[in-house]
C-alpha cells in the first residue's frame, strides 16, 4: 500500500519519570500528530545506557515509560510504539554508517563535551558513537520528519549528512530526514534556575516538576520557584523566573501572556504559582490515573510492545536488507 502520509519519529530515553518539560517539549504534542502522519514512537533504552545505568531500573523504567506514552494519548491502532532494544536493527545499522561517518564529525558533537564533563568517569565509546545510532534509528523507518529541540539539531544534521554521503556512494537508499518543529513548543525553563532547560538530572529537586508527582509535591515545588522583587505578573526578559512560570500557565490553560498579565494584575506571586500548581495538577491528574491502570495490566503492556516490536522489525529489516546489499554483505 502506498504511503500517503509523511512519517515521522520520535525516541524518548527512559531515564526516570518525565518531566513537565518533557511533556510541553515532546510528549503532548505526539497525541496531536497521530491523525496527521504516521507516526513511529520510540522507547530509546539503548541511548539510556551510555550513562551507566543499574539493570533492574532500566528494565522497570522502560515499562513504565511506555505505559506513560500510552496514558498521553499514544493509541497502538494508530501508531507504531516499540522498545528500541526489541529492534536488533539499530545496532546492525548503526555499524554500517559508523563505517560512513568521519571521525572529525562526531568530534563537533555538542553533547559529547557535555556529557564528558558531566560525568568524567565515564567517558565511553558508545558517548562518543551515540549519534551514529540516532542516525540509525531515523534512517532505518525512513522518517520524513524527526521532532527536534535546540540540543538535538546537531544530531539530525549529522544523520542528514551520513543519508546524503551513503546515497551518493551507494546510490538512492536512505530518505533524507528534514526536523519538524513543534508551532506550540515551549522551552520549559528550571524553576530554581529559569536561564538553564528544566532537566530531571538537576541535583536540585525543586527545579523540575514530574509527571508523577502527586498534587502536594506540584504546589511545594511551585511555590518555592523563583522569581523576583517586583511583585508584577509580566512577561519580560528581565523577569526568567516570572515568563517562565507564565509560559507553563499558558501551555496548560490556552491563555496567552496578555490574558494572564490581565488576569493577575494586582495580585502577588503567590496567588499566581499557585493557579499555575493548579493547572498542571489538573491536566496530570487523569494521565497519572490512566497511567497507573495500564501499568497494572501486564497482558496489555506486553501486547503492545509485541505488536510494536513486530511492526518495527518489519520496518526496519526491509531498510537493513537493502543496506546490506548495497554495501555487498553476502547474502543468504
Amino acid at each position: 500500500m502506498e504511503q500517503t502520509k509523511k512519517r515521522i519519529l520520535s525516541g524518548i530515553q527512559p531515564t526516570g519519570t518525565f518531566t513537565l518539560g518533557n511533556y510541553v517539549g515532546a510528549v503532548r504534542n505526539w497525541d496531536a500528530l497521530q491523525d496527521d502522519y504516521e507516526c513511529v514512537y520510540m522507547v530509546a533504552n539503548m541511548h539510556a545506557i551510555t550513562v551507566r545505568q543499574t539493570p533492574a531500573d532500566l528494565r522497570r523504567q522502560t515499562r513504565e515509560a511506555a505505559a506513560l506514552l500510552l496514558a498521553c494519548g499514544i493509541d497502538p491502532a494508530k501508531s507504531v510504539l516499540f522498545v528500541q532494544s526489541h529492534v536488533p536493527a539499530h545496532a546492525e545499522l548503526s555499524w554500517v554508517l559508523g563505517c560512513n561517518c568521519p571521525f572529525g564529525d562526531l568530534t563537533r558533537m555538542h553533547q559529547f563535551k557535555e556529557k564528558s564533563a558531566k560525568h568524567p568517569e565515564d567517558i565511553n565509546a558508545g558517548l562518543f558513537t551515540y549519534p551514529v545510532l540516532m542516525a540509525a534509528d531515523i534512517l532505518l523507518y525512513n522518517a520524513d520528519l524527526v521532532p527536534v529541540g535546540v540540543d538535538q539539531k546537531q544530531h539530525l544534521e549529522l544523520a542528514r549528512n551520513i543519508a546524503q554521503r551513503f546515497n551518493f556512494v551507494y546510490g538512492d537508499t536512505f530518505v533524507v530526514p528534514d526536523g519538524y518543529i513543534n508551532k506550540t513548543g515551549a522551552k520549559i525553563m528550571s524553576l530554581q534556575e529559569p536561564d538553564k532547560k528544566m532537566s530531571k538530572s538537576d541535583t536540585n529537586v525543586n527545579s523540575f516538576v514530574l509527571m508523577l508527582d502527586d498534587p502536594d509535591t506540584i504546589v511545594r515545588k511551585f511555590k518555592r520557584a523563583v522569581t523576583d522583587s517586583d511583585g508584577c505578573v509580566r512577561a519580560a526578559q528581565e523577569k526568567p523566573g516570572v515568563t517562565n512560570l507564565m509560559s507553563i500557565y499558558s501551555v496548560f490553560t490556552g491563555k496567552d501572556f496578555a490574558a494572564i498579565e490581565h488576569e493577575f494584575e494586582g495580585r502577588g506571586y503567590g496567588e499566581f504559582k499557585m493557579a499555575v500548581a493548579q493547572s498542571v495538577i489538573d491536566v496530570f491528574a487523569p494521565i497519572q490515573a490512566e497511567y497507573k491502570r495500564i501499568l497494572a495490566d501486564k497482558t496489555y503492556l506486553d501486547g503492545v510492545l509485541t505488536q510494536g516490536a513486530q511492526q518495527a522489525t518489519a520496518m526496519a529489516e526491509r531498510t537493513l536488507r537493502k543496506v546490506y546489499k548495497k554495501v555487498g554483505f553476502l547474502q543468504l
